[in-house]
């Protein structure tokens, strides 16, 4: 990440919470509302500075800031050795990123990962969205919250998971049961989501120790891929955890 800048009320807001920001700008100009005020406070809780600039200082910083940037620091990165020895709890979730190269798709896949409890996002480190202002902000701060770990080889990296008593869980238009027809798995799971374009690679799908896709009732046969990542994780794993049958 190039730039250490977040922008918008609520990316901030989230900075501000995960301990990211180590000051937010706020434009002279800027409307108070609801969204700002909650921003202030963060800051106040926290000890993050706060400083009232030009609004034309904000626009050289951030495209679409809505008044408000917080300068930051960078998400914390781990690789895949530190993957292979992360503390993990007994029911932990991983959502795996097989090649998303949107940073739009990327902050809106963290963004449901993160909503759905997930305590990391594993994408790949080339031929890849990496961790840019702008998805930043598409995740409305939830990258910020995440562990986020940064691999050479995705289908390594779930073999890595599975030593550690993770289920590898593949989203895949063409499997045989659909997140309905299948039994969600205990403990620890992964869950692999593929590109926008070609889905699962051939190895990341030969890595899986489960693949399950979503019933399409309608005309349009697909999701996009952060909505489809949302709809695997609240229909399929955590079906059993939040009290499904």
């Amino acid at each position: 990440m190039k730039t250490p800048v977040v922008g918008g009320r609520r990316a901030v807001l989230e900075a501000v919470r995960a301990g990211a920001a180590r000051e937010v700008l706020v434009a002279r100009d800027a409307r108070s509302t609801a969204g700002l005020r909650d921003v202030l406070e963060a800051c106040r809780e926290a000890g993050v500075p706060v400083r009232e600039v030009d609004r034309s200082e904000l626009d050289g910083l951030a495209a679409d800031h809505r008044g408000v940037v917080a300068i930051a620091g960078s998400p914390k990165v781990i690789g895949e050795r530190e993957l292979a020895a992360f503390p993990f709890g007994p029911d932990d979730l991983v959502v795996v990123l097989d090649g998303i190269t949107d940073p739009q798709n990327l902050g809106a896949a963290a963004r449901s990962a993160e909503a759905a409890g997930a305590t990391m996002l594993v994408t790949r480190t080339r031929r890849a969205a990496d961790v840019t202002p702008a998805a930043i902000r598409a995740s409305a701060g939830a990258l910020l919250h995440l562990t986020h770990a940064r691999i050479a080889n995705i289908a390594r990296g779930l073999e890595r998971l599975k030593d550690v008593g993770f289920t590898v869980v593949g989203l895949d238009e063409h499997a045989d049961r659909t997140v309905y027809e299948a039994e969600p798995p205990e403990g620890r799971v992964a869950v692999v989501l593929g590109s926008e374009g070609g889905g699962l690679g051939r190895l990341s799908r030969a890595a899986c120790d489960l693949l399950v896709r979503l019933p399409m009732r309608g005309r349009v046969r697909s999701l996009n891929a952060s909505a489809s990542l949302s709809a695997a994780l609240y229909a399929f794993v955590l079906r059993r955890r939040l009290g499904g049958s």
